[in-house]
């Protein structure tokens, strides 16, 4: 994104919209570090995952029951 990067989006999202739900996909260490500090709100997934992690985190920042089989 050319004006802001997702953690200032989630941020922004946050004072806009604070019932709108944030995850964080990646695979660099200091972006997850960065994003745990500056939006504590939003979840932050590590790559690499498996899909049924992916599956695990989405049910859990939804609040539904798990749909992921193992």
């Amino acid at each position: 994104m050319p004006e802001m990067d997702g953690i200032e989006l989630a941020q922004r999202c946050a004072e806009i919209s604070p019932e709108t739900k944030v995850m964080f996909i990646t695979g660099f260490a200091a972006v997850t570090l960065r994003a745990s500090q500056e939006a504590p709100q939003a979840k932050v997934l590590s790559k690499p995952f498996h899909l049924k992690d992916l599956v695990l985190e989405v049910d859990r920042v939804f609040g539904l029951p798990s749909t992921a089989r193992g």
